[in-house]
């Protein structure tokens, strides 16, 4: 099964690849405008070899984990207080509920004039796009957990900390899930987003770079390259994890 469907996988890409090379052909637009498979492939090849390339993930990634763990472990406290305080649901709440809405790329003026051209900068926009996902969906699967659960681990003896962590944390599982999954888009695209208008380093740098070089072929490959490790990272982490939380619950 799984064999029939990389393949159809396979087989549609290399269709799109087929449909671009000759939609390329056709010269309907300058190269200028529209490039060939060929000369992307060659830009990354280009970047591969020089380790630009691999410099610009390596970067992009580790500011990715570290806004990403701060935001999960930011938004899981919240999320619980929140759920657990109704003051701080009533008045913090509806705070996060419009903090949610502001786009990442928003954050990025108040980033630079707090933090300058740094990492650190860029790490505030990464966290400040993707906090508030997990923030709500870890209010939400505590608010969601079965009352009988709660009365039952306090029949037992739990309370306080103990209760939260042994019994509704991982109750709120599946929500929790959901909220990484959104965190790490948000996350992923504050990073690109802010490294595009900073211009320090990372692929969002190398996007930009493509732009003022007027170089469409390098702008394709590096929009390809965030391109396929948002798939990879969703298919070998996120799914892997769902999948296991569904067995888990026997939701699968």
């Amino acid at each position: 099964m799984k064999g029939k469907i990389t393949a159809k996988r396979v087989a549609f890409y290399f269709g799109i690849i087929a449909v671009w090379q000759i939609v390329f052909s056709l010269n309907i637009w300058s190269e200028n405008i529209f490039p060939s498979p060929l000369q992307v492939a060659e830009v990354l090849g280009y970047g591969a070899a020089d380790g630009s390339l691999f410099l610009g993930i390596a970067t992009s990634m580790w500011r990715l984990i570290v806004g990403l763990s701060i935001s999960i472990a930011g938004g899981i406290t919240l999320g619980v207080f929140m759920a657990r305080i109704e003051s701080v649901n009533q008045t913090i709440g509806s705070l996060v509920l419009g903090l949610q809405s502001i786009p990442s790329v928003a954050w990025v003026p108040m980033a630079f004039l707090w933090f300058g051209l740094s990492n650190a900068g860029i790490i505030f926009v990464t966290v400040a796009s993707s906090m508030f996902a997990v923030t709500i969906n870890t209010y939400s699967g505590m608010k969601n957990i079965p009352p009988s659960y709660i009365a039952a681990a306090r029949n037992m003896g739990a309370s306080g900390v103990q209760l939260i962590t042994n019994v509704m944390l991982p109750a709120a599982f599946p929500h929790l899930i959901s909220g990484f999954k959104q965190g790490w888009a948000f996350a992923w695209r504050g990073v690109i987003g802010a490294e595009i208008i900073f211009s320090f380093l990372g692929l969002g740098f190398l996007l930009n770079v493509g732009r003022e070089l007027v170089d469409i072929s390098q702008v394709i490959a590096i929009m390809l390259v965030i391109m396929i490790i948002g798939i990879l990272i969703d298919g070998f982490v996120f799914k892997k994890i769902e999948r296991k939380v569904m067995s888990r619950w026997g939701l699968a």
